[in-house]
């Protein structure tokens, strides 16, 4: 798997806007916490997906985490999985709640 990091509001746009294309996966990730490690190696050992995903460390660019909770509607947690199609959050998850196997059903 190979994560598109994004490090800036533009990045972000131009991935919202990608969604109406095909499904993305945003995936929020605090560099400070355990479970958030957890759950990022959990998505990378078991992601079989030809969608584009994006990785934020949310402790460097909490702006960019921002703007993803009021763009898509959601509120802010960490680890944070979200599938965006047509510019919505459809699927929104997080701590153990975050299942790859889910992302089948959206994708």
């Amino acid at each position: 798997m190979k994560w598109k990091t994004l490090n800036d509001i533009s990045e972000l746009d131009a991935a919202l806007k990608a969604s109406y294309d095909n499904p993305i996966v945003l995936f929020k990730h605090s560099t400070r916490c355990s479970i958030s490690l957890m759950a990022k190696k959990t998505i990378e050992r078991f992601w079989c997906f030809d969608i584009d995903a994006y990785f934020l460390d949310l402790i460097i660019h909490r702006d960019i985490s921002n703007a993803i909770a009021e763009k898509l509607l959601i509120r802010h947690e960490s680890p944070q999985l979200i599938i965006v199609k047509e510019g919505k959050a459809i699927y929104n998850a997080s701590h153990g709640a975050i299942d790859v196997e889910q992302i089948k059903i959206y994708v």
